[in-house]
């Protein structure tokens, strides 16, 4: 499935660091999380790069917060890190609070209730965006509102990505094209669609709307592989 219109259309490219936004992670902590897995491991930059087929310069902006991942580069770090999702948003929100408001923060984190305009954000290489739909981290799943602006996409065509648990998508608006395999779908508002993680995938926006949907990863840390590499086809 191809979408001609996306040949007409760019977004900003992997390495590009997005506008900064209200409520989003701040890019400077995202870095420094990952850069403290790596470290954790006894894991160089090097080899880190070579594990997940990206260049280590590419590396080197993200952890220094100067870049952004794509959405597979993201889910290759995180998986090969032992990292979750949650665990970037967590790391992001601490710092991010001002000191005068650590009692209402405080409060507020005791609330199961998520409001919509304190939806914590990471704004991914490429036009995606994801905020989180839980108040507090959550170990068991990864529950997420997901856009995916005209002509963005998870990962090339070429370099499809895996990782751990199984995911769970309900399209709210626009059409998300999705690949598993070699099997290819066009998903539109109102579709929904489940699939194991461990499968190669790749998704992107089909159109000049953008693709919003709701997603949920269960058991994202059961990653049967010792390490992660981008699948080749």
């Amino acid at each position: 499935m191809k979408d001609d219109d996306a040949q007409n259309r760019t977004v900003p490219p992997e390495g590009a660091r997005p506008a900064p936004e209200a409520g989003a992670v701040n890019f400077d902590l995202l870095g420094s999380r990952l850069r403290s897995g790596r470290e954790r491991l006894g894991i160089s930059l090097r080899e880190l790069a070579r594990r997940i087929d990206v260049s280590p310069s590419l590396i080197s902006q993200i952890e220094r917060g100067l870049a952004m991942p794509s959405v597979g580069t993201l889910w290759l770090l995180t998986t090969d890190l032992g990292l979750t999702v949650d665990e970037l948003f967590s790391s992001s929100e601490r710092p991010a609070a001002q000191a005068g408001a650590a009692s209402k923060d405080a409060a507020a984190s005791k609330s199961p209730v998520q409001r919509r305009e304190d939806r914590k954000r990471i704004r991914l290489a490429g036009g995606v965006v994801w905020e989180r739909l839980t108040a507090q981290p959550d170990d068991e799943v990864e529950f997420l509102h997901v856009v995916y602006q005209p002509g963005a996409e998870s990962c090339p065509p070429d370099s499809l990505f895996r990782h751990g648990g199984k995911e769970y998508a309900y399209v709210l608006s626009g059409r998300l094209g999705l690949q598993i395999g070699f099997e290819s779908y066009e998903l539109e508002a109102g579709d929904s669609v489940s699939f194991s993680a461990h499968m190669p995938h790749r998704l992107w926006a089909i159109g000049n709307e953008p693709a919003v949907a709701i997603w949920a990863i269960i058991n994202r840390t059961d990653d049967i592989r010792t390490a992660a590499q981008p699948e080749k086809r």
